[in-house]
């Protein structure tokens, strides 16, 4: 057991660096994607690539081996063995059909010039809170924004 930690849990280790004297503090970083066309090459940049795809909040065109383009939002991928037994699912962006397109069917990816989601981080909810609050205003509420 741990001296002075409750009911035998130890602690976590503890970082040298303190947070408050750090200009930036360690945290999750997010790739800059918008407009971003990567390189296929190779079963690895493709599935990569489209891992991004999956954890990216705007659109993304995919561009088919026939030469058909489809836009929409990447919700799920199934990875298998090979690009053929790996599908990336997303939904078109003028419509509420879901459609699996084979990885081994996709020749190229362009993600769209624009976040939806960008900004509208807790930070950015609490500037404005804080904002609004010195302005005097009472009973702030916690409402989402639109994305769009």
């Amino acid at each position: 057991m741990s001296q002075g930690s409750p009911i035998g849990l130890t602690r976590p280790p503890q970082s040298s660096a303190d947070p408050d004297a750090l200009e930036v503090a360690p945290g999750t970083s997010h790739e800059r994607l918008e407009g971003w066309i990567p390189r296929l090459a190779s079963d690895t940049e493709i599935r990569q690539a489209l891992e991004k795809a999956f954890d990216y909040r705007g659109d993304i065109t995919i561009t088919r081996m026939d030469g058909s383009q489809l836009e929409g939002y990447v919700f799920d991928r199934r990875t298998g063995t090979s690009l053929s037994d790996s599908f990336v699912r997303i939904i078109p962006k003028n419509a509420r059909e879901k459609l699996s397109i084979s990885y081994s069917d996709i020749a190229a990816l362009r993600f769209s010039d624009r976040d939806p989601a960008a900004g509208k981080s807790f930070e950015s909810w609490v500037k404005k809170y804080w904002e609004r609050r010195a302005a005097g205003e009472k009973n702030i509420q916690i409402t989402p924004e639109a994305l769009e």
